[in-house]
């Protein structure tokens, strides 16, 4: 039996689980159903009760406060218990039927997506390779207002980049929190960012040129924009570039066509429309949790 997911990442502060919360609303007043899973450990507060919540196996205050590990040690602590007692995903998730979309909200350490092999087990074991036969699809969140500073924008776009051949399933790639660049970002400079390419970063060197003065080699402002950090965001554009594996989508998350669009876009890439038989209007769904059709 075919079931249908999507891992919803990015670095902290996204906006992820205001995105899941958004997607359960607009799954709700369309009538779908969704299975609601919180992986984040040192999440408290949630505006739609998880039906299934990793704290319940493990959370990251107990591992500190047992273990004396900080928050980034702590949260891969947290996955590798995970990794070691899948059954407790197994148990809930096995008898999901193809009607629900399972949402997974990860944590914010981008560590787990993009060089430490916790997230692509943890994929392997939800995916076909590990039994439980979900077409997963990631969606990766960056904040939009990265697009201001070029450098920490293509530095995002390399941690999306990243987690893509990591995990090695379909992604959607999202521009979240569009509403805070309203009236800041001309719409049509925006466009630049949703195909990143190596060239957005010439504008920043017309402008630096223009403001070049002397400077204490020491400061961090030199440092930052220095020759060789110049360099070096040149080859991770250049990079991103070649691979031309990135693209974005814009979410605002008030908008509640801009929310359908995305969703329009994670279930094109699990193919879940073409799962899906006709039902008659009385036909009942079965209950696994609190997000059920009502």
């Amino acid at each position: 039996m075919s079931k249908f997911g999507t891992l919803v990442m990015g670095p902290a502060g996204a906006g992820k689980t205001t995105f899941c919360n958004a997607l359960i609303q607009h799954l709700r007043l369309n009538k779908r159903s969704c299975f609601y899973v919180n992986l984040d450990p040192a999440a408290e507060d949630f505006s739609y009760e998880p039906d299934l919540d990793i704290k319940d196996l493990i959370s990251l205050e107990d591992v500190m406060e047992e273990m004396s590990l900080g928050p980034n040690g702590g949260l891969i602590y947290c996955f590798e218990f995970l990794l070691q007692n899948l059954e407790f995903l197994t148990e809930k998730l096995d008898p999901i039927t193809e009607e629900y979309l399972i949402i997974l909200d990860l944590p914010g350490q981008i560590e787990l997506y993009t060089h430490i092999p916790v997230i692509p087990t943890l994929v392997k074991h939800l995916t076909r390779f590990g039994g439980l036969n979900i077409s997963l699809c990631a969606a990766y969140l960056l904040e939009s207002t990265f697009v201001i500073d070029r450098a920490k924008f293509f530095a995002g776009t390399l941690s999306a980049m990243s987690a893509m051949i990591m995990l090695e399933i379909p992604h959607v790639n999202i521009l979240s929190k569009m509403d805070l660049l309203k009236g800041s970002v001309p719409k049509r400079q925006l466009k630049r960012f949703l195909e990143p390419d190596a060239t957005l970063l010439e504008d920043d060197d017309a402008a630096s040129v223009r403001e070049e003065r002397a400077v204490d080699p020491s400061e961090t402002r030199s440092v930052m924009g220095g020759n060789s950090f110049k360099r070096l965001n040149k080859a991770v554009a250049q990079l991103i570039d070649d691979f031309s594996m990135v693209s974005f989508l814009q979410l605002d998350v008030q908008d509640e066509d801009s929310v359908g669009g995305i969703l329009s876009y994670l279930d094109n890439a699990i193919q879940y429309h073409e799962a899906q038989e006709p039902r008659e209007p009385n036909d009942e769904i079965p209950d696994y949790g609190d997000n059920m059709i009502e």
